[in-house]
């Protein structure tokens, strides 16, 4: 489980496909070899299994499942990644639950720049949009952000970024027209799910 509270910008260093699957390599400033082969950690929102690491590198398998459902496809030397350890029992959870399982991409559509802050508005499946709500949480890029509208006609929502995350994350830097990650609330997924089950 992660928090959605970037730790680092990491940089691929290497994405290696192979016939169902790619090995992915990334380069972070965060303490990795304190991750144990085998454990956890979220790159844009992904929740991948470290299989191997140095001090400030890992490696990664990414299925092919993956490459095609989330941005990490997009990837290549050079890309930038949010980075993210996995929560322990006890830590400070600042952001959302964030379970690092993308349930689909968006599409950056516009940037709108401020004095102090920046609103971006993403296009969103629209099947994930019933999930989405004013002030809810959402994971973009693996980010805990806060939702400020939603727009079901034109199956946007708008995000208001303040100077921390736009230089300590990817969404600084992406450019309309790129894909982020997105993940919705698993609360409002349990709900969804309960409620249909009492309606039999």
């Amino acid at each position: 489980m992660f928090t959605g509270i970037v730790e680092d910008l990491g940089t691929v260093l290497e994405l290696a496909p192979s016939d169902d699957a790619a090995r992915l390599i990334v380069q972070t400033g965060i303490g990795v070899d304190g991750v144990p082969i085998g454990g956890s950690i979220a790159v844009n929102g992904c929740c991948l299994t470290v299989v191997e690491r140095g001090t400030d590198w890992f490696v990664a398998d990414v299925m092919a499942e993956t490459l095609a459902k989330t941005s990490l496809g997009d990837a290549e030397a050079g890309t930038r990644v949010n980075i993210e350890r996995a929560v322990r029992a006890g830590d400070r959870l600042d952001g959302h639950i964030v379970q690092g399982h993308v349930d689909g991409t968006g599409r950056l559509v516009g940037r709108q720049p401020s004095t102090h802050w920046e609103v971006i508005t993403i296009e969103v499946p629209r099947p994930l949009l019933r999930y989405l709500a004013p002030k809810g949480s959402v994971a973009v890029d693996g980010v805990s952000l806060t939702v400020v509208e939603v727009d079901d006609q034109e199956a946007t929502l708008t995000i208001s970024l303040i100077p921390e995350t736009l230089g300590r994350t990817t969404l600084g830097i992406r450019a309309p027209g790129e894909r982020v990650n997105l993940e919705v609330d698993v609360i409002a997924k349990y709900v969804e799910r309960m409620l249909v089950i009492d309606r039999g």
